[in-house]
């Protein structure tokens, strides 16, 4: 059981490591030029932080991630990042006004 232990340990502490890697090349490719960011990025880059601090405890004699690990924030980031990703609620691109049109030329009288 003592191998297994170790095992499971080296393999969380293994995937530990490779999430904070690809969250911290998320965060270094969503930045955009002009200082706006990338949703699709930025979402993927909060998403593997949360995951990142859900394996955190697991991991023995590790440091806490370099950035905020409040896990109720994360999860908050990664959904508002997700909706700005895919358009949706606040982040929807503006659908086009309608606007009724009528013909303004007068009717033809008939006889």
């Amino acid at each position: 059981m003592g191998d297994l232990q170790t095992v499971r340990a080296q393999e969380y502490a293994k995937v530990y490591d490779e999430l904070l890697g690809a969250a911290a090349r998320l965060d270094m490719l969503r930045r955009l030029e002009g200082g706006s960011v990338d949703a699709h990025a930025t979402a993927a880059m909060h998403a593997v932080r949360f995951a990142a601090t859900i394996l955190w405890p697991t991991v023995p004699n590790t440091p806490p991630p370099g950035y905020r690990h409040d896990s109720e924030r994360l999860l908050q980031l990664a959904a508002n990042w997700r909706e700005a990703a895919l358009e949706l609620g606040e982040f929807a691109p503006e659908r086009p006004a309608l606007r009724l049109v009528s013909d303004t030329t007068p009717p033809v009288r008939r006889p």
